[in-house]
């Protein structure tokens, strides 16, 4: 499933590339996991102090391969703008959780320590740099990212065609009759958000039950302040559905979100950062992680994350498990909306 995600990500990366030549970006780059060493902050340090950034004759984009696979060319000028701008400016697709960020003064990178992930990248920039940070988080289609190959699926693509994906094609259709019925109660729990639910208000026949929480773990500062002289670590991810699972087990996951209501999508990465903490590295592996968006549970080692997902498919309910695609921008596409 790695393999078939890769493909996505490097056919979303060339359209990108090319989009991005055309409006006007004098140099880009496609980075391949293989080619990158180090982190993402020790790689963005070496093109801070190469000569042309260094001497302040350009600025810099950096993105994920696999993000923001709807943007539009009017949407890629927009941070092209702030590229070029010369200025301490930067520009996210969100603030909070970013997949794109636009730095039109990027030499100031050269302080930057060794992030993972360009998720915190705008805080740093803001709190840290000194910088004047916008976002387009009301663009919905800008939040969109392929994370799993069921986000691939969401969006349209094609996946490899050896992957399974009836059950979630199933699933879909029948989460999709739970949202037009007026009688029915549709569950979202995860890192959603209000536009979403004010979306759902708008879109669908449903009511909505809405669980909302921790947003944003991927990109807060591990300390949520300090004692003295010494930093205060923050609070660890905790989810409400987590909790319960501690309790009863992930065997009983079905069973819990039915009471709840009669479909649900599910952000599956909350309850993994709150049984094992918000680093991937602790987590099941991808491939483990990619077979329970599928609702694959006989593909998955992890015992924990298989049980959960064996519960998941075969309640009489239809959920669905993901990330943050899911249950945020990726709802709509799953419910059916067009772009």
């Amino acid at each position: 499933m790695r393999r078939a995600l890769h493909r996505a990500h490097a056919e979303n990366a060339e359209r990108l590339a090319t989009t991005f030549a055309a409006e006007g970006a004098e140099d880009v780059h496609v980075v391949t996991e293989g080619a990158r060493t180090g982190s993402l902050g020790a790689l963005l340090r070496r093109l801070a102090t190469s000569r042309p950034i260094a001497g302040g004759r350009r600025g810099l984009i950096v993105l994920g391969a696999g993000s923001i696979p709807l943007a539009t060319r009017a949407d890629l000028r927009r941070f092209l703008e702030v590229a070029a701008s010369g200025e301490r400016l930067a520009l996210a697709n969100n603030r909070y959780s970013a997949d794109i960020v636009a730095v039109g003064q990027p030499s100031a990178l050269a302080d930057l320590p060794d992030i993972r992930a360009d998720n915190g990248l705008p805080r740093w920039l803001e709190e840290d740099a000194g910088f004047e940070v916008a976002d387009l988080r009301a663009r919905w289609r800008l939040g969109v990212d392929l994370d799993s190959p069921l986000d691939v699926l969401l969006t349209g693509q094609a996946i490899d065609p050896s992957i399974d994906t009836t059950v979630v094609e199933a699933r879909l259709e029948r989460i999709r009759a739970v949202a037009g019925d007026r009688l029915a109660e549709l569950v979202i729990a995860g890192r959603t958000s209000a536009a979403t639910l004010r979306w759902l208000e708008r879109a669908t026949a449903s009511r909505t039950r809405a669980l909302i929480e921790e947003r944003g773990f991927r990109a807060s500062s591990p300390f949520a302040g300090s004692a003295g002289d010494r930093p205060t670590p923050a609070r660890p991810p905790i989810s409400v559905l987590g909790l319960v699972l501690d309790d009863l087990g992930p065997e009983a996951f079905g069973q819990v979100v039915a009471r709840l209501g009669d479909a649900a999508f599910i952000d599956s990465r909350v309850l993994l950062a709150h049984r094992l903490g918000p680093d991937e590295r602790d987590w099941p592996s991808p491939e483990d992680r990619f077979a329970s968006d599928l609702l694959l549970p006989d593909r998955i080692v992890d015992q924990w994350l298989r049980a959960l997902t064996t519960s998941a498919r075969d309640t009489a309910v239809p959920m669905l498990l993901g990330g943050h695609t899911l249950v945020g921008p990726g709802l709509r596409l799953a419910l059916g909306a067009r772009r």
